[in-house]
């Protein structure tokens, strides 16, 4: 059951604390021929109003508030993971050759000198070093061939 649909609005919840407000202030009629009479439950009330709508009643309410209370509210995730950031660390800090292919798949190779967020240094030993935007950086990947190389001995 879709317990959305048969929950209480803040209507319903304000017009009830009315009505017992005013039934706390209204003063008690004497008790007729000395017998003492039963004092009205405001939950009674309540429980019929949630019974027609197939409710279970107040143990149900009172469930469900203490299992929200109990449960902490989801966390935001951050919006900066510093992935990015690792990897450029790791990368620099093990002069990694890397590729670099640029928006019109341009490849670069070299090494990552140094890093900030709009910007890669790249230290390259066949051409000038290079300050590429990182906008325009298709993707990177490690470079293979002195891998290769390593491996072949």
């Amino acid at each position: 059951m879709n317990r959305k649909l048969i929950r209480t609005t803040l209507a319903e919840v304000k017009e009830r604390e009315l009505q017992a407000q005013h039934a706390r202030r209204a003063p008690e009629p004497p008790p007729p021929s000395g017998r003492p009479e039963r004092p009205e439950r405001p939950e009674r009330s309540d429980r019929g109003d949630r019974a027609d709508r197939g409710d279970r009643g107040d143990r149900g309410d009172r469930a469900d508030q203490s299992s929200q209370a109990a449960q902490p509210k989801k966390k935001i995730p951050p919006e900066q993971t510093n992935a990015e950031s690792f990897y450029y660390k790791k990368q620099m800090d093990s002069h990694t050759p890397m590729v670099i292919v640029l928006q019109d798949n341009e490849r670069l190779l070299g090494t990552i000198e140094w890093y900030d967020k709009n910007s890669i240094k790249l230290h390259r030993l066949d051409g000038p070093n290079l300050l590429i935007l990182k906008h325009n950086i298709k993707y990177m990947f490690k470079d293979q061939e002195d891998q290769l190389d390593g491996k072949e001995d």
